[in-house]
């Protein structure tokens, strides 16, 4: 009898000792084989900033070999959905979750956390025909609510009949700034419409003189880029008074240091949100894009970086 007890006891043990072992060894293999800097991950990115993502990814990919980041290049509402779903854990976009969005993840355990990484532009583009290269404020404004559709009620001179508005896609965050900034509730006038992507606004622009393009300022900001140079070559940058100062002698561009000091009106945040439960690759990208490496990436292409200084010279004329 005591042989039976022993025997049991020590097939008890042994049935123990098994289970602990195949426990460790079973860990959850994203514990184990994700990490800040290594694994395969998903990520959605407002198309908007495809360029400003590219660069990052490739710094980041050539300094860490194995780490995998596959962007999806979507609107606003589209790449939110996605990461509401948990089809994506970390999103880069120009806003911030709303206070439903966040109650609903942390109702399932989520924890989303964002950073600012950037400050963004729109910027207004005009064929190489248009003089209109100085648009105010106010302008703008009657542009979007209805009540200036024509070329001619902008300039009398001008050759150009009516005023065509084309944007990237109707769920992007950029018609939405351009609804919050002047508080249109309703809809666009029946002249604006999408043409799916900021790639197609500029070629759109490109090909009709009386065209009015909406676009981030990350596809023209870096001239040194392929993409952005030629860009560049093929449409003009409007500059737009001050909203404090509609009426004044004053444009700006969306050039950094107008981004910077915020006299260019149209100015927005890019974030990241991130919703892992463990460290993983998605905080290692967002942790390098925010550091020094990456801030410096987005201030080389032409943007203004977050959380790295930025020096501003003002050059007096004489």
């Amino acid at each position: 009898m005591k042989l039976f007890r022993s025997k049991i006891g020590i097939l008890s043990l042994l049935t123990l000792v098994l289970a602990l072992v195949y426990s460790c060894h079973m860990t959850p293999q994203k514990f184990t084989d994700e990490t800040p800097t290594r694994g395969n991950i998903k990520i959605a990115v407002d198309e908007s900033y495809q360029l400003l993502t590219d660069a990052e990814l490739y710094t980041f990919q050539s300094t860490y070999k194995d780490a995998k980041v596959t962007p999806l290049y979507l609107p606003e509402d589209s790449l939110v959905k996605l990461f509401l779903g948990d089809s994506v854990k970390v999103i880069i976009t120009s806003r911030k979750l709303t206070d439903n969005e966040e109650a609903y993840l942390k109702g399932k355990s989520f924890v989303p956390r964002t950073t600012k990484i950037a400050y963004d532009a729109l910027a207004f583009i005009v064929n190489k025909s248009n003089p209109e290269l100085k648009i105010r404020y106010n302008t703008l404004k009657d542009v979007f609510t209805g009540k200036i559709s024509q070329w001619k009620q902008i300039n009398m001179a001008s050759k150009l009949s009516d005023i065509k508005v084309v944007f990237d896609n109707p769920g992007s965050n950029n018609v939405k700034t351009i609804m919050n900034k002047f508080g249109i509730t309703g809809s666009l006038p029946n002249y604006c419409f999408s043409a799916s992507q900021n790639s197609e606004v500029v070629k759109y622009v490109e090909q009709h003189p009386e065209a009015l393009g909406i676009i981030g300022v990350n596809w023209i900001s870096d001239p040194r880029d392929s993409v952005s140079h030629s860009f560049l070559s093929k449409i003009n940058v409007v500059s737009v008074t001050s909203e404090y100062d509609p009426d004044g002698a004053d444009f700006y561009s969306p050039h950094p240091a107008y981004i910077a000091n915020k006299q260019y009106p149209f100015i927005r945040e890019v974030y990241t949100i991130n919703r892992e439960t463990f460290a993983g690759l998605g905080t290692g990208f967002t942790s390098f894009i925010a550091g020094d490496s990456g801030q410096r990436i987005i201030l080389k292409m032409g943007m203004l970086p977050a959380t790295l200084p930025v020096r501003l010279v003002e050059i007096k004329k004489n």
